[in-house]
Order: C-alpha cells, then structure tokens, then sequence
C-alpha cells in the first residue's frame, strides 16, 4: 500500500540525530502488528520484487534508542525515530 506523498526531515545536533519519517497516506491500521518482523501488507507482485518484506518497522525500533508512530487512518502517518550520540 503506497502513500500519496510523504517527506524525511534528518536534524542532526551534536548529542542526537533525529529522523521524521511522515506520509499522507492510508495509516497503518495495526501499529502492534506493524512491528512484527515478517509482518507486510504488500501485495506478492511487490514482495517478489524484494520489497516489503515486514523488516522496515522492526529495523528502525531495533536501531533507534526512542521511535514513536503516530497514525490517522486515511490520513497518514508519522514516525519520530531518535539515535543518542
């Protein structure tokens, strides 16, 4: 399920990096689920293309030190991942 549109803003200060992640899209209806590692919504012509494989949630909550998301369903959503220097 692709988003309409969505942007990255990387801020980088001397004792943390920060990543926002937000898109206009259809929200993810299960954020519990959504950080499963293996869980996808991706139809399997994508996933045949190597693309969602349910990783992508699971890897940034395992790298980040603080990641929060926030969703609106048929809205979007927006993820606030933080790295500690």
């Amino acid at each position: 399920i692709l988003a309409k549109r969505g942007e990255i803003i990387l801020s980088i200060w001397p004792h943390l990096v920060q990543i926002i992640a937000e898109d206009i899209g259809p929200g993810i209806s299960d954020i519990a689920l959504a950080m499963q590692v293996g869980y996808s919504t991706a139809p399997a012509s994508v996933r045949q293309m190597g693309f969602g494989a349910g990783m992508g949630l699971p890897n940034m909550q395992k790298c980040a030190d603080d990641m929060q998301v926030e969703t609106v369903i048929g809205e979007g959503t927006r993820i606030v991942a933080k790295v500690n220097l």
